[in-house]
């Protein structure tokens, strides 16, 4: 039997968060037979999806964290990485500031190269130093991968992502029958939370990171609180931010109110108790909670800076500008129904975000570029 190719997935850190819920949702539905997963991440204690990884038949390697100060070093250690790794047929790289260097690296192997970028961005001094680092990816990658085509104009620029030989849309696909909506076990994990089955649930999924807004959240459901009280926030994620949401979720009388639940594995389960998820992000590129959410029949309110490729079922999601009051957030939010949850996974999985169809196409793609 001819031996699985190799592709190597370069990121930060292996935790449950958008991008690497995309990535394990086709690792766990390829063909492993024939394409098997390797991961390149920053050097860390122990990544939330590093068993599994390891269990599927994955090899993890660590390279430093680029830091700026450490440029030779960090060039210096993807040379060496690929001189000593000949076994790799494609890299897939996630981490866009560095992209240029270790893809070029790659390239130099005689490797197939894929950029993949999964932010629309932001236009801050960060971004500014970002958009630096990572401009020459778009001439160095073989491959230009995009969740949304707002996050491809972001990172490569219109003139690139408009060549369909090289620049590819790729939707975060899921697993649509994993998020189908069961009222039984909405029932079960609200009981399981201490929720009774009247109380407005308003939801949450995603990183404690400024991107998220969580702040602005907290102000949200601060106004729903007066006008139905008994209503609680349920946020489901973790991050280096976590310490100071829950400042504010004390300064604001709030304690009884929210439930954390850090990072967890039944978040399919979760979005079902939930009665309504609200997403100010001040950018994205396609969330991969916001594909979940619709799929399970959750009604959606997002900012206006979340790309429009991610409202999959138009009927379930509201948008918002970012410069409209809590208050009138709130409003909405109260306001939004959903008459038949478990129809969404049908909807989602016929507009093309079906986990089992994302995976084939990869599937054929590594394939067909590693010969």
């Amino acid at each position: 039997m001819n031996k699985p190719i190799r592709v190597l997935h370069v990121i930060g850190i292996m935790d449950r968060g958008g991008a690497e819920t995309m990535i394990m949702n086709l690792y766990r539905h390829i063909d492993r037979d024939k394409v098997q997963f390797d991961f390149v991440e920053n050097e860390n204690d122990g990544a939330y999806f590093d068993d599994e990884i390891r269990s599927l038949g994955g090899q993890i390697y660590h390279c430093p964290r680029f830091t700026g100060k450490n440029y030779s070093a960090y060039k210096k250690w993807w040379k060496h990485f690929f001189d000593t790794h000949n076994e790799c047929s494609v890299v897939h790289g996630h981490i866009g500031s560095t992209a240029a260097f270790y893809l070029e690296e790659a390239g130099k192997h005689g490797i197939v190269t894929i950029a993949h970028s999964h932010s629309a961005g932001m236009k801050d001094m960060k971004q500014f130093f970002y958009d630096i680092l990572s401009y020459p990816t778009r001439n160095i990658a073989d491959y230009l991968f995009m969740c949304s085509r707002q996050a491809g104009i972001s990172r490569y620029g219109e003139q690139a992502i408009s060549d369909p030989g090289r620049a590819f849309l790729v939707p975060n696909a899921i697993d649509t029958e994993v998020f189908r909506y069961d009222r039984d076990i909405a029932t079960e994990k609200r009981h399981e939370l201490a929720i009774s089955d009247d109380v407005f649930v308003i939801g949450h999924v995603g990183r404690f990171i400024d991107a998220k807004n969580h702040s602005f959240l907290l102000d949200i459901f601060k106004e729903i609180i007066n006008v139905h009280s008994s209503s609680r926030l349920l946020i489901v994620g973790d991050g280096a931010l976590r310490h100071a949401i829950e400042e504010k979720i004390a300064v604001l009388g709030l304690e009884e109110k929210v439930i954390l639940t850090g990072m967890r594995s039944d978040v399919n389960e979760l979005m079902m108790a939930m009665d309504i998820l609200v997403f100010p992000s001040l950018y994205e590129g396609l969330p991969v909670s916001l594909v979940e959410a619709q799929c399970t029949g959750l009604p959606c309110v997002i900012s206006d800076k979340v790309p429009s490729d991610s409202i999959l079922i138009p009927e379930l999601v509201k948008v918002r500008s970012l410069n409209d009051t809590a208050a009138e957030w709130a409003e909405t939010a109260i306001n939004c129904r959903c008459e038949d949850r478990i129809a969404c996974a049908d909807k989602v999985k016929g507009v093309g975000f079906d986990i089992e169809k994302s995976a084939k196409w990869l599937e054929e793609f590594y394939l067909e570029k590693a010969r």
